[in-house]
């Protein structure tokens, strides 16, 4: 018997290098994705709501920085130039309401204020109320969801009886009526202080009943999951299960709400500025614009046209953003 031609040769052992690189490959291959990241995978698909969400944020930005924008086109919110104003009509000199260099949007008529100054102060006035409100509302409406959803019995009862009247209530009229009787002073505050203080307070509490019922809905739903079964036979306490187990489970439809609950809020503060019971004067608003325009709406369209599209916007891009996270955090989503 010959023997080979050839001694088979024994395999080259991978190296230290190449054994770390196949063992990084596989855990990169088996590493799973956490709910939000798969969350902002999806919002980053959905062009319409990162454009929303761009427009909230450069809204934000331009409220925060309102005292310094207004500083560098060299414009006081409250300052009159009546030079800009045709004494016979009222109305601002030049075409488009007065728009020029040094004010970009045009003045308004009879006082000539710069509207550009005054956007960006409305600005804060909106979004303050509609971000403080929803919050309110929220934390309102979280507390006593939850407690209605997970104790049921009489305390579901009595809460869900309480959310069924102030959903029936004339939240705008009380509003009014609230508003009209404050006094100029309270808690410190003074002036246009005290009707946002009380708008965001007001708001709040009527609108805590829509997220109420969300939540409500949704511990109901949740309360009977094995894992608030698993919690309770481990001996948990209803403070542990409510705060460890539901409430976590409640983030994604609280943010989807909140994003909707903000423009609503907006919409609010802008109808009761424009029925003359928000801000005082010379505070400014983007409602009160618009009801003072209403007087020059042939004159000079462009002081009605301003704040509308304004409003138009901020709720549009609210909205937009809203539906791709309410898209985002639905695993159910088409989008």
């Amino acid at each position: 018997m010959t023997a080979p031609l050839h001694e088979p040769t024994a395999e080259a052992a991978p190296s230290a290098a190449e054994e770390a690189a196949v063992a990084t490959a596989d855990e990169k291959a088996v590493q799973g994705r956490s709910l939000g990241r798969i969350a902002w995978e999806r919002l980053k698909r959905d062009k319409l709501a990162l454009t929303g969400g761009a427009v909230v944020l450069a809204l934000i930005l331009i409220s925060l920085l309102a005292p310094v924008l207004t500083n560098l086109v060299g414009q006081d919110p409250d300052l009159y130039h009546e030079d800009m104003i045709d004494p016979l009509f009222g109305t601002p000199t030049g075409s488009l309401g007065g728009i020029s260099g040094d004010h970009l949007l045009g003045v308004e008529p009879v006082n000539g204020r710069d509207i550009f100054a005054r956007m960006l102060y409305g600005a804060q006035i909106s979004l303050l109320v509609g971000f403080l409100s929803a919050v309110v509302a929220i934390v309102l409406g979280t507390v006593l969801g939850i407690l209605a959803g997970f104790f049921g019995g009489w305390v579901d009862s009595l809460i869900s009886r309480v959310m069924d009247g102030l959903l029936a209530f004339p939240q705008l009229l009380f509003i009014i009526a609230l508003v009209s009787v404050m006094p100029n002073t309270m808690l410190g505050l003074t002036g246009s202080s005290v009707r946002v203080f009380v708008m965001i307070l007001v708001i709040g509490f009527f609108g805590w009943p829509y997220i109420g019922r969300v939540v409500r809905g949704q511990t109901l739903s949740m309360r009977e999951r094995e894992y608030v079964e698993a919690a309770r036979s481990l001996g948990a306490g209803r403070l542990y299960i409510l705060f460890k187990e539901l409430l976590p489970n409640l983030v994604a439809p609280i943010i989807v709400y909140t994003t909707m609950m903000i423009p609503t809020n907006i919409l609010t503060e802008a109808a009761l500025s424009f029925l003359g019971v928000g801000v005082k004067p010379p505070t400014a608003s983007w409602g009160q614009m618009l009801s003072n325009a209403m007087d020059y709406y042939e004159s000079d369209p462009m002081y009605m046209v301003v704040p509308g599209v304004a409003i138009f916007i901020t709720v549009l891009a609210f909205n937009l953003f809203g539906d791709g996270v309410r898209d985002a955090l639905d695993p159910k989503g088409s989008r």
